[in-house]
């Protein structure tokens, strides 16, 4: 029989259930400490507030994002790769989305999170960068150094605000899917479109594939029915 985790776990992991169901706003230490039964005071000895919790859950994700975030050594990349990374970043996105549902708030409520996240933010852009120049180095992409910078950009945009985006058209109590943030990646990768070697073209487009999710899904609405009815 496994061991049953450590108290200090146990608030970390239930912490991160609520506030991706309910939002981060939602949720108080009380709330954290009433789901596992446990006594406020017995949180607060791990942590001091909820501030703190929060802290905790971004480091897992920074970690996480760290850990594959960055070139492979020794070898060339592939398009293989190029599914590794999608599926590795709706992965993160996915598991802690409260971040990305709440980011804003959660960066003007503590200074130390913000700098944090600016020193984070500015690492995956400059992995990112050598990523795609890895791509265009390996004859998957055709790319000029200012097209690799602001394909860099615009995917972290896309990425960073993917989730508010589905809050804003499905509503701020809507229950998220996987399936809605797979489409966030696929967007991703359709920035790419025109840049695709000729000779990576089928490999890539299979990867389109895979990833796509008709909007109609995403936004709660069909979109040739309000063109029909129009």
């Amino acid at each position: 029989m496994a061991p049953r985790p450590k108290t200090r776990e146990r608030i970390v992991q239930a912490s991160l259930e609520l506030f991706n169901a309910q939002g981060e706003r939602s949720v108080t230490t009380n709330h954290i400490a009433a789901h596992l039964e446990i006594s406020p005071g017995n949180l607060y000895y791990h942590f001091r507030n909820k501030q703190a919790i929060i802290a905790e859950l971004f480091a897992q994700y920074e970690t996480q994002v760290d850990r594959f975030l960055r070139l492979p050594k020794g070898r060339a990349l592939t398009v293989d790769d190029k599914t590794f990374y999608l599926e590795a970043l709706l992965a993160a996105m996915w598991h802690y989305r409260f971040l990305h549902r709440d980011l804003e708030h959660l960066l003007e409520s503590d200074d130390e999170l913000a700098e944090r996240y600016r020193l984070f933010a500015q690492r995956c852009l400059t992995n990112a960068q050598a990523i795609y120049q890895g791509f265009v180095d390996a004859g998957i992409l055709l790319m000029t150094p200012a097209q690799i910078e602001a394909l860099t950009l615009n995917g972290w945009i896309i990425m960073t605000s993917w989730v508010r985006f589905l809050c804003t058209t499905r509503g701020p109590s809507a229950d998220l899917s996987e399936e809605m943030l797979r489409r966030g990646i696929y967007q991703v990768l359709a920035l790419e479109s025109g840049y695709i070697a000729p000779q990576a073209r089928a490999a890539v487009d299979a990867v389109f594939q895979r990833l796509y999710v008709p909007l109609g899904e995403v936004t709660g609405t069909s979109l040739q029915a309000e063109a029909a009815e129009a």
